[in-house]
């Protein structure tokens, strides 16, 4: 199992990734099908170009259009890239069989014979963190997944994967949780730590809080549809927190969302914002490659004590 141990590196060497929940989906991202494909295809190019080849999608996003985006993107670069996707646990899907049968459905999605990384979405109220440990384990045995990992898994049950794949000689590679500035309780409840005592990369999606931590919005200018509804209450108090990320990424020539991204590189997370054109594309990737300050990370700490 050492091949596999050694898979799990370049999660920690990737510093930045670009996520593909946006790709297709039309209730939260206002996804139009005809009209959205070349501003995708352009942010994908635009990551590549500057060094976000972590790509992670999931075959709930878009009903399966992010995957297959995604395999026609790939085949249509000669840039390397790491792949992630996602099993949803589906109540139908009731034993852990159903994991690396997933996986091959979304393989041919993807036009690929392995993915560098296979996560389990949520935890499942039918299936235990083993059974689907499991899953994952059957999907590196028939050389499927190169490495596998959770998402949304909280530090108790992310810790039962753990030591259920472990049994078997495989290590969890990732736990994908909600994580930015707005949202710290992976870093409160101490699974931000775990992670790192386990060597267990920790990815952060929504690292920009759904377009909120990029200046754009307040409570007089919602973003639009679900999101602006969602995020009702925490508009009104966003007003502090974009000052204090404006003066701080004065300080490096940068812009928020760049700042906001660096502060989760800063924790020890990986962020995966999404990116709908070549202009956010760009803005992401300059989040990484440089770092804040112990000072100007205690900063922004304080300003989001509240959220």
């Amino acid at each position: 199992m050492s091949e596999v141990g050694n898979e799990t590196r370049f999660l920690h060497a990737v510093e930045i990734g670009l996520g593909a929940w946006q790709w297709g989906d039309r209730i939260i991202w206002g996804y139009q099908p005809g009209k959205s494909e070349r501003g995708i295809r352009e942010g994908f190019d635009v990551s590549l170009s500057m060094g976000a080849r972590f790509v992670d999608t999931a075959e709930i996003y878009g009903s399966g259009r992010s995957e297959r985006m995604l395999g026609q993107f790939l085949k249509e670069t000669e840039q390397p890239v790491l792949v992630a996707t996602k099993f949803f646990p589906w109540p139908w899907r009731f034993n852990k069989d159903f994991v690396p049968r997933a996986l091959k459905g979304s393989l041919e999605r993807l036009q690929l014979d392995a993915v560098d990384l296979y996560q389990v979405h949520w935890p499942s109220p039918l299936l235990s963190p083993e059974t689907l440990a499991e899953g994952l384990a059957l999907c590196v045995q028939e050389g499927l997944a190169r490495t596998v990992g959770v998402s949304n898994f909280w530090h108790w049950d992310m810790l039962r994967a753990y030591s259920a794949l472990m049994q078997q000689g495989i290590p969890l590679a990732s736990n994908q949780l909600p994580f930015s500035l707005l949202k710290r309780d992976a870093e409160r409840d101490g699974t931000l730590a775990r992670c790192k005592e386990l060597g267990i990369r920790f990815i952060a999606y929504s690292p920009l809080a759904q377009g909120l931590l990029t200046g754009k919005y307040s409570a007089d200018n919602p973003p639009p549809g679900a999101r602006g509804a969602n995020y009702a209450e925490t508009l009104k108090k966003l007003s502090p927190v974009i000052k204090a990320l404006q003066e701080t990424a004065q300080n490096h020539g940068k812009t928020v969302a760049q700042t906001a991204l660096n502060w989760v590189i800063c924790k020890g997370a990986l962020p995966i914002p999404g990116a709908k054109n070549a202009k956010q594309a760009q803005d992401n990737a300059g989040g990484a490659g440089w770092r804040l300050s112990d000072d100007e990370i205690a900063l922004l700490d304080e300003a989001t004590e509240s959220f």
